[in-house]
């Protein structure tokens, strides 16, 4: 995270959160994705396609010449990418995924690629005095690529002590 979002982060949770709609609220650092992680999920999810997991098949059957990452997996490491953009602040009780208003997976994610996430509040719903849900537009991106991995609204809800 950059030095010049921190003081906007000590909003995101305070009296006048609603100053930052439009603004990037976090950005993660890079994160490489790797063999071990996509074969760690086909694992968890028992999904054993061979776009993701057999680099042999890839290299003679795939577009793309070797295994991409699964696109639900790509989505699953929001929270990871969010909590290393957006460090939880002193005030906050909990925060609940409250889900999506939109994703979509718009570009492969090729296996020892790098990606990282922005945030941008798109919008904010004050539900009580402690109480907000937020619409982060999200967008995972691919290092050294223009076409980004996924783009979200996703929708947190947030709660104050």
């Amino acid at each position: 995270m950059t030095e010049a979002l921190k003081p906007a982060l000590s909003l995101f949770v305070t009296d006048r959160p609603q100053d930052l709609v439009g603004k990037v609220v976090g950005q993660s650092p890079w994160f490489q994705v790797d063999q071990e992680r996509i074969d760690g999920f086909a694992r968890n999810t028992n999904d054993w396609d061979h776009m993701h997991v057999d680099p042999a098949w890839c290299k003679q059957n795939s577009p793309f010449g070797q295994p991409i990452m699964f696109g639900f997996q790509t989505l699953s490491m929001l929270t990871y990418l969010l909590n290393e953009a957006l460090p939880r602040p002193d005030n906050q009780a909990y925060a609940l995924n409250y889900g999506f208003d939109r994703v979509r997976l718009v570009n492969p994610v090729l296996v020892g690629s790098e990606i990282r996430a922005t945030f941008v509040l798109k919008k904010l719903t004050r539900k009580n005095d402690k109480t907000t849900l937020n619409t982060l537009a999200t967008t995972v991106e691919i290092k050294g690529q223009a076409k980004p991995a996924l783009l979200a609204d996703w929708l947190i809800m947030m709660v104050r002590k």
